[in-house]
């Protein structure tokens, strides 16, 4: 069997305000080109199943734009392959808080051939194609109660699909960074690949295994807190139980271009005015259409100041986003015994205040956690300024 295993589209995701020909976000149209072509793709493929790990849209409540393409691309996946079920479930993003609210999720039931789980977990069983599918989406792992996470034995193929953050030693070893927050934590130990042909992950935005046939997905396009840590290609994968292996399929994706970092060790405006424009001239067909970022480090505000912003303010209108990240030197202060203290980072204080001096309502809550959260969206602050 043949599984095309996507997740986190996410969407309706904005970001840079800045609009395109027809008036609407940029990068809300990459993500949608992004599906637009994994669709393509998969129709050329004629996969057995098609799994969609959760996280379909950004927010709970997408725009109307959003929602109508996504329901055009999903009707002309089961239109193109009718014989190919589509199962989905709802990740952290698209999971409203309050269960009376209704999740958009539900619309795409009124596909023929598409299975959604929303909320409960739930088993889709598919006996055209001989399969059970155990569906664990947000809500259904983050109530505390536990789940049993048992194959069907009346069927001949037996797929795990969740959305949700897998903690353990695998998991600690090669998942390189917390990509989005607010999902449920499941223990990987819960979790035996072995009674399993395919365990479908959603969250994680970037394609890992944590075995053979335990992928997570990765997202179509650059959607996270801090997308500089999604360097890597996007796409989805396409797995047969047959061979037991795997294949990365790419989608293509706005240009994203984190130039070497900068250290100013002193340079004056005028010096690093010219490093900058150097570094900025080596980009291969310039900045249009691109997403850049350039780090400098230890550079004193008093010399950001002199710098050329004319030329920084044309940098800007030229790239869909360029984001010059000038860092200043550590600052350090002696205390009565003469000895060196560095003041802290705003990133620093941030995260020892949740850690220490935050009074959490819910005691139940990972103050580590919330201090990571705390310092990813101080980053991207820095990013969207």
């Amino acid at each position: 069997m043949k599984i095309a295993h996507l997740a986190d589209l996410h969407l309706g995701y904005r970001a840079y305000h800045r609009v395109n020909a027809r008036g609407g976000n940029v990068r809300e149209a990459d993500v949608a080109d992004a599906f637009r072509q994994a669709v393509n793709r998969i129709v050329e493929l004629r996969p057995d199943l098609v799994l969609v790990a959760g996280d379909v849209f950004h927010t709970v409540r997408p725009s109307n734009t959003a929602i109508a393409d996504a329901f055009r691309q999903f009707s002309l996946l089961a239109d193109r392959l009718p014989d190919t079920p589509v199962v989905m479930i709802a990740g952290n993003h698209d999971s409203p808080r309050s269960a009376d609210t209704g999740n958009i999720l539900n619309l795409f039931r009124e596909i023929d051939g598409v299975r959604v789980v929303c909320d409960e977990c739930r088993t889709i069983r598919l006996p055209e194609i001989d399969t059970s599918i155990l569906c664990l989406p947000h809500v259904s792992l983050s109530t505390g109660e536990e789940v049993a996470m048992e194959p069907d034995s009346a069927s001949k193929h037996n797929v795990l699909m969740l959305h949700g953050t897998i903690e353990g030693e695998t998991a600690d070893k090669k998942l390189r960074y917390i990509s989005e927050y607010g999902g449920a934590v499941i223990p990987e130990g819960k979790i035996d690949p072995a009674h399993w042909d395919y365990v479908a992950l959603g969250h994680y935005h970037l394609a890992e295994d944590l075995a053979p046939n335990m992928w997570y997905a990765g997202g179509l396009e650059r959607t996270s807190a801090n997308i500089w840590f999604e360097r890597e290609d996007k796409g989805f994968l396409v797995y047969s139980t047959r061979s037991g292996r795997a294949e990365f399929e790419a989608v293509q994706t706005r240009p994203m271009v984190d130039l070497p970092r900068i250290e100013a060790n002193g340079l004056g405006a005028e010096e690093l005015d010219e490093t900058i424009r150097a570094s900025v001239e080596r980009i291969p067909d310039g900045l249009r259409g691109k997403i850049v970022r350039l780090v400098i480090h230890d550079v004193p505000r008093a010399v950001v100041r002199e710098l050329n912003h004319k030329r920084i303010r044309e940098w800007k209108a030229e790239a869909v986003h360029f984001h010059l990240d000038a860092r200043p030197p550590e600052i350090r202060r002696r205390t009565g015994t003469n000895a060196p203290v560095r003041r802290q980072t705003l990133q620093e204080q941030v995260a020892a205040f949740i850690r220490k001096d935050w009074k959490l309502r819910d005691p139940k809550l990972d103050r580590d956690q919330l201090a990571e959260m705390g310092v990813t969206y101080v980053d991207r602050t820095a990013e969207e300024g």
